[in-house]
């Protein structure tokens, strides 16, 4: 149902991480992980975005283009607070997932908890596999015979 994701963020990503670790921009955002499966008649993706306050995440779909932005602020603002450790990188994330004509990404679900983002995507009741009745059997070989 995923048609793809662009190969080329995940070397962008790597090679962030492993030469200069920078913070992500809103004109350069890291690239954010996430997990993807079918489960029944939904499709389900999984991003994680730990520390992430929901109201800064943002979440499109055009043209089947389903695209996550999030960011990461620091968590403690006040100046007569010393940090100690902060391993966690800050900056904007993204992530961006071409979708397949059969989702109906006009009944996109998403819910936010314990640090990850949950989107629910349907398939497309035409996408479903259906049984076709066949007309005919011992009527039509009656007709044919008379």
């Amino acid at each position: 149902m995923l048609m793809r994701t662009d190969p080329f963020r995940e070397f962008d990503r790597l090679t962030q991480h492993v030469f200069n670790n920078a913070a992500g921009t809103w004109s350069r955002p890291t690239a954010m992980p996430l997990d993807a499966y079918r489960a029944g008649d939904e499709f389900v993706v999984a991003f994680d975005l730990p520390g992430v306050d929901p109201d800064a995440i943002e979440l499109n779909i055009e043209r089947n283009v389903l695209t996550v932005k999030a960011e990461r602020r620091p968590t403690v603002t006040d100046e007569s607070v010393e940090m100690q450790v902060s391993e966690r990188p800050l900056g904007v994330f993204s992530r961006q997932l071409f979708l397949g004509d059969t989702l109906d990404t006009s009944q996109i679900k998403a819910a936010y908890e314990a640090g990850v983002l949950t989107l629910r995507i349907p398939i497309a009741e035409q996408a479903k596999p259906r049984k076709i009745e066949i007309s005919g059997g011992q009527a039509a070989r009656k007709e044919i015979n008379a």
